[in-house]
């Protein structure tokens, strides 16, 4: 079947789980949360495919071995469009709504130094200012993880110091659970925001990428 929005069963399944995250919650409610979460974001993904690629759906078992919450359940179930290593879009429903995002994160090493590299020169790191002003102005929350310092070998007065500190870099929009949420709009919201982030994307693959080529 076709995309036809969350049900509003699926936001009821994630405000239960974050009341009681156990194994006991889930097995219990393992049906609705099959139907009500995972069918439809399977359906929403695979209608967004043609023009974005194949998404692959996380898991909603949180690895918990190096994490002092030991809850065993992801509140929130998200899907990520890899274009790149760590580069692509991300669409997620959890209790609090549906968030879409697109942009940079990974943290490896090197991805992070070409990263750096690309914002510090002029000819590259002004036109990423232009995007991430224009997803700014256009309401997109602009984020990702960050150095609460200068990163090494550069200055405090650099034109793009706040984006040189990043190790991360990723536009999002959250929606709250509207009514539209439960109908086929959901799909072009998604669709409207992805598009939207492609410039920041495309912008990542060229500059973040190294020598691979995009996954499509």
């Amino acid at each position: 079947m076709g995309f036809t929005g969350f049900p509003d069963e699926a936001f009821i399944f994630y405000e239960g789980l974050e009341a009681d995250n156990s194994k006991t919650y889930f097995t219990r409610h393992k049906q609705l949360y099959e139907e009500a979460v995972r069918a439809p974001m399977v359906a929403l993904t695979d209608e967004l495919a043609a023009e974005f690629g194949p998404a692959q759906l996380f898991r909603p078992y949180r690895d918990v071995r190096f994490s002092k919450d030991k809850s065993p359940y992801k509140t929130h179930q998200g899907a990520f469009v890899d274009l790149m290593p760590g580069i692509g879009l991300y669409v997620e429903i959890s209790a609090s709504g549906l968030f879409t995002a697109g942009g940079f994160y990974t943290q490896a090493a090197d991805q992070v130094a070409r990263y750096r590299a690309a914002v510090d020169e002029d000819l590259s790191g002004k036109p990423l200012r232009a995007i991430t002003d224009a997803l700014a102005a256009a309401g997109y929350e602009v984020q990702g993880e960050r150095l609460k310092t200068k990163p090494r070998g550069f200055t405090e007065d650099h034109p793009r110091i706040d984006l040189l500190r990043h190790k991360s870099l990723y536009a999002g929009m959250r929606f709250e659970p509207e009514p539209w949420v439960h109908t086929a709009e959901a799909r072009a919201r998604v669709e409207q925001t992805w598009r939207a982030f492609g410039p920041l994307v495309e912008w990542l693959c060229t500059h973040v990428r190294g020598s691979e080529l995009p996954r499509r």
